[in-house]
């Protein structure tokens, strides 16, 4: 069994049960049980996106992923942009299958929170603002994951990661993780050395061979840079009014102009363009394209956050982990060793004087 780097060993490595505190992000579509297998095994927290996926769905992913894997693992549901009966039958079925854990995102509503914090469930919530932060620990939630605007897909908020990540620490007694732009060991590294417990990475692991996103949408995070992105809420068809996501720019955000805000779902038309075996993909729609999606992929939302410069090539999410792993703990050593001589020149310092 490999020896973890003791710097890597947070507090969210004992409440999740995680060997290094890397998260995998939710992504609805692209997180499915190979991927989240492909990351619990490597060491860090798997998270299934399961955003609106019907019950049996979940059910299949569930029983695919303990197949794979003995690590834990949390289910990632959206309640404030799920249909209320669904998201009820998705709860339910959950905790009929014993997931331990669920990861919520966008507004905090309180009773799914408390549902399942009555069921004995860890619960890790993803906010975008203090405000958020602060309804969802009152809420009792275990753990916040502080999105910044530089994330990719689905962004809540407007301040940066590590902006928010700083509010958060000096208001909250729990543990914080930092999410957006994060793709490398150096941000991983960043964030606990401010005294975040981890980060959650979404780029980083769509572009791996485990990611049930399309190849297509993953060359073309390869390929891109951080300035390629873009913030727009013209892909809310299926979401509330005004959401926001971070896209990589292509046809449709290049004929908006500036106009990327105030797109209104009830005027925007529904046009297929594309399929999943029979189920259509609209213009301006949420939906990404997967492996099992054919049509006008480029049209579609290919979700990718400011990190996504950072990522140059296609791997293993276990490769892509260690990576990861092994340049944060280069940075996090040398640092370390430079607070020691600091100390000790201090030290000396004192005793001569």
């Amino acid at each position: 069994m490999k020896k973890w780097h003791p710097l890597l060993r947070t507090s969210i490595c004992e409440m999740l049960g995680c060997e290094v505190p890397i998260l995998l992000a939710g992504m609805g579509g692209v997180a499915h049980w190979e991927l989240a297998a492909a990351v619990a095994n490597a060491g860090g927290y798997a998270t299934l996106g399961m955003v609106r996926e019907s019950p049996d769905l979940i059910e299949a992913e569930v029983a695919a992923l303990q197949a794979a894997t003995d690590k834990p693992f949390a289910v990632n549901l959206i309640p404030a942009a799920t249909d209320p009966n669904l998201l009820d039958a998705q709860i339910t079925r959950c905790l009929a299958l014993g997931v331990k854990a669920f990861s919520f995102f966008w507004d905090v509503v309180p009773q799914s929170v408390k549902r399942v914090k009555a069921e004995g469930c860890i619960v890790l919530h993803q906010v975008g603002t203090l405000d958020a932060a602060r309804t969802a620990q009152a809420c009792g939630v275990d753990v916040l994951i502080a999105q910044g605007v530089e994330a990719g897909g689905h962004v809540h908020g407007r301040i940066g990661a590590f902006a928010l990540a700083t509010e958060l620490l000096r208001e909250t007694h729990l543990p914080v993780v930092v999410s957006g732009g994060i793709a490398d060991g150096a941000g991983l590294a960043a964030a606990l050395a401010m005294g975040a417990a981890g980060v959650q990475c979404g780029t980083a692991f769509l572009a791996t061979n485990e990611s049930f996103a399309h190849t297509f949408h993953k060359q073309r995070i390869i390929q891109a840079k951080a300035s390629d992105t873009v913030l727009t809420d013209v892909f809310v068809l299926n979401w509330p009014a005004g959401s926001a996501v971070r896209v990589l720019a292509n046809s449709i955000t290049a004929a908006l102009g500036n106009n990327l805000f105030g797109h209104d779902p009830d005027k925007l038309p529904r046009e297929p363009i594309a399929y999943d075996g029979d189920i259509a993909r609209l213009r301006y729609s949420t939906d990404s394209p997967l492996r099992t999606t054919t049509g006008n992929l480029e049209a579609m939302p290919l979700y990718a956050g400011q990190g996504a410069g950072l990522i140059e090539d296609l791997v293993p999410a276990s490769v892509r982990l260690q990576q990861m792993t092994n340049e944060a703990i280069k940075l996090l050593d040398r640092l370390q060793h430079k607070e020691k001589k600091w100390k000790a020149r201090h030290d000396c310092k004192e005793r001569w004087r």
